[in-house]
């Protein structure tokens, strides 16, 4: 595993794969994980980067550390994740969430989209976005032009509503997703493999931040056969 420019900390990378998996039910609550040297290993990274995830995933009280036995799954319903919100799982489940940034770009507001925000433009962010290596979806953000005046490529982190807490004050609290069928975009990079044109799985979400205003609309294309759209209720 390796840390990219603007990707999370390998060890915070770690700590999310096993959120998800715990999400998924590929790890299940009481269960032992692995020696530490035999899951640092199988995952291509120190041990101590691995124990500094286990830290990280103990404090979110979804692991239980023994003394002289182990370490033990706990599972809890809301975990906090950085993808909390993110719905897209491969298909056997769980998959650690990365994005490539193809385009930013500020402009006017396009037709056809549902009313957000206060201001006539708005920032345009196309990106890749992959589950454990394999490209799953292609998504288009379109954050209200009111909440910062220039977003550079370069900023974006891995987590968008990250990089929205931690660089522009700005939290989504909610969102509604809609989904149904839609056609690639023409601007498909090539590793995504349903074809411009092609039909595929569409969700729209409408996002509001934290004080009840909607701050953001997005589109996502998934490739089915790679990812599934997942909502749990807990």
């Amino acid at each position: 595993m390796q840390q990219t420019a603007g990707s999370l900390p390998i060890y915070l990378q770690i700590t999310e794969l096993l959120i998800r998996d715990i999400a998924a039910g590929r790890l299940i609550d009481g269960e032992k994980l692995p020696p530490e040297r035999e899951m640092a290993e199988n995952l291509g990274i120190a041990v101590g980067t691995l124990r500094k995830a286990l830290s990280e995933l103990q404090a979110h009280g979804m692991l239980e550390r023994v003394q002289g036995s182990g370490n033990y799954i706990r599972a809890v319903s809301d975990p906090k994740s950085v993808y909390a919100m993110f719905r897209l799982e491969l298909l056997e489940g769980g998959g650690l969430p990365t994005a490539e940034v193809l385009d930013v770009a500020r402009m006017r507001k396009p037709d056809g989209l549902p009313r957000f925000g206060t201001s006539a433009d708005a920032h345009r962010i196309r990106r890749l976005r992959r589950l454990s290596g394999k490209p799953a979806a292609i998504e288009e953000i379109w954050l209200d032009g009111s909440y910062v005046d220039r977003i550079e490529p370069e900023d974006l982190s891995e987590s968008l509503y990250l990089y929205y807490r931690t660089r522009i004050g700005l939290w989504i609290v909610r969102a509604e997703d809609r989904i149904g069928l839609d056609v690639v975009p023409d601007w498909s990079p090539e590793a995504f493999r349903p074809l411009p044109g092609a039909a595929t799985v569409h969700v729209l979400r409408i996002s509001e931040d934290q004080e009840g205003r909607r701050a953001e609309i997005s589109r996502t294309w998934l490739d089915h056969e790679v990812a599934r759209y997942v909502s749990r209720l807990k």
